[in-house]
This record gives structure tokens, C-alpha cells and sequence, in this order.
């Protein structure tokens, strides 16, 4: 049994809320703070963290090369000072020609228009018109991205109306689709 595929065609199929998953892990798994651009939409797969830092969104067009299809692809931001981490581009970039099932982002994005126009599934905590510098700068925290990859990475996040939530890596097996 492969237990990540499953639960996703099971939430997929059955369109579970965040809601209903938060109430199976016990009231948790919400990354607070984040909204859809278009509300309208539920979006499940596994998880690939991504990071920038400082002001910078240089190391998100390197490791959005890695993103494969069907994931929710989550950025998460350090420092960036209230600046878009990405906007129509990138996001077209990862969710047209990558193939990503969703797209958020812990931090802000730009280009709102054309990104709920376009109807692309993102989830973010602000919308600004002011970006990021596409420039090299220090790394993001690793204790940080360590801890985050940790948490995250393997998981499965559901996105809604409701926000986004992350089915931890360790939960996810053949008991959680009892819950």
C-alpha cells in the first residue's frame, strides 16, 4: 500500500476540508496566516519545501528547477522584509510548466491581478506590489530549513478556503486514512 497516494486520491476524491483534517490530527497542522488568492479552489499532494532569504528570491529559481509534477510546492520566506518572494512568473513557472498541483507561499507574492485572473492555485499570508532582488545573498537560516524540511517535507498539505494544512511525514500511513 502506498500510503501518500492514497490519502491523497481519498481526500482528493472526497474533497475533505482543511477543517476535517485538522480535526483528524487533533486540531492541528494549520500553517496560520495564509489565504487563497482565488477561494474557490481545494488542491492535496506532497509537499516540497523551498526557501529564500534576506530580500532575495535568487535560490527560489534554483530549486524550483527540482519541483516535480503534482506537488504543492511551499516557499517559505526568511527576513524578506514584507517583499513578494515571486509573482506571475514564477508562479506560471511552477504551476504551468512544472506541473505543481499548488503553490504557497509563508510570505508575500505579487502580481495579484494577473494571479487570480489566471486562477492559479496559491495560497499566501500578504499580497504586495513590491518584490524581491533576484541577487545572491546569505543562505536561508539552516537550523531553520533543517527544522522545516523536518516538519514538512514528505508530508501532504491540503489547501481550501479554509488555508493550508500539512499532514506531518510521521502521520502519514495506513492509520491516519482510519481517522
Amino acid at each position: 500500500m502506498d500510503s501518500t497516494r492514497d490519502i491523497i486520491q481519498y481526500i482528493r476524491r472526497n474533497r475533505v476540508s482543511t477543517t476535517e483534517v485538522t480535526d483528524a490530527m487533533g486540531k492541528t497542522g494549520e500553517i496560520r496566516g495564509l489565504n487563497p488568492i482565488v477561494p474557490d479552489q481545494h488542491k492535496v499532494g506532497p509537499v516540497r519545501c523551498i526557501f529564500a532569504a534576506h530580500n532575495s528570491n535568487y535560490t527560489v529559481h534554483e530549486q524550483i528547477r527540482e519541483v516535480e509534477e503534482g506537488e504543492v510546492v511551499i516557499v517559505f520566506s526568511y527576513n524578506c522584509e514584507g517583499r513578494a518572494i515571486l509573482g506571475d512568473l514564477v508562479a506560471r513557472f511552477i504551476i504551468m510548466y512544472k506541473g505543481a498541483e499548488a503553490l504557497v507561499v509563508n510570505g508575500a507574492v505579487r502580481d495579484a491581478a494577473r494571479l487570480h485572473r489566471e486562477r492559479y492555485p496559491i495560497w499566501a499570508s500578504e499580497i504586495t506590489p513590491l518584490g524581491c532582488y533576484n541577487t545572491p545573498v546569505d543562505p536561508f537560516p539552516e537550523t531553520i530549513e533543517e527544522e522545516l524540511r523536518c516538519k514538512y517535507e514528505g508530508g501532504i498539505a491540503v489547501c481550501d478556503a479554509g488555508g493550508v494544512v500539512v499532514i506531518p511525514p510521521n502521520q502519514v500511513n495506513a492509520s491516519f486514512m482510519e481517522k
